[in-house]
Order: C-alpha cells, then structure tokens, then sequence
C-alpha cells in the first residue's frame, strides 16, 4: 500500500510539472488530472493507510481520556 500510495503521488506530482514546463496542447489537461489525482486518489489513500490499525476513541476528548491527561500532568516533574 505504501508503494501504490508513493507511485500515485509521483505520478500526479509529474503529470503536474509536465503540465507547467512542458508547451503541450493539452497542458492544461496534465495539470487538472494531477491535482485530481492527488485530491480524489492519493490523500484519502494515505489517510487510510495511516488510520487502518488506530482506534478512535483514543484520539478523543472523553471525560476518561481527560482523567489521564489531567493525572499525567500531574505526574510530570520539570
């Protein structure tokens, strides 16, 4: 998955700069695909791929998680 992600990036990436360097009648078309690519392929790829084996409930403020917090900074000596 890692690898499928790395490809798409550097292939919408490229399409991207070939689209602005290089005087082509369809330019304009390589640098629309590019950006789609990146926005509809490679970011909700990569926010998968970094969020497949995270449980949410970690990430959020419930009263639980704020105990935690509260006592951790208690613990903490500077």
């Amino acid at each position: 998955m890692k690898y499928l992600i790395l490809i798409a990036f550097l292939a919408s990436i490229g399409s991207i700069c070939c689209g602005y360097f290089l005087d082509l009648p369809y330019s304009q078309k390589l640098i629309g695909f590019g950006v789609i690519g990146l926005f509809i392929v490679v970011f909700p790829l990569f926010g998968y791929y970094r969020w497949k084996d995270k449980d949410i409930k970690d990430y959020m403020l419930t009263q639980e998680n704020l105990d935690k917090m509260r006592e951790n900074q208690k613990n903490k000596t500077y």
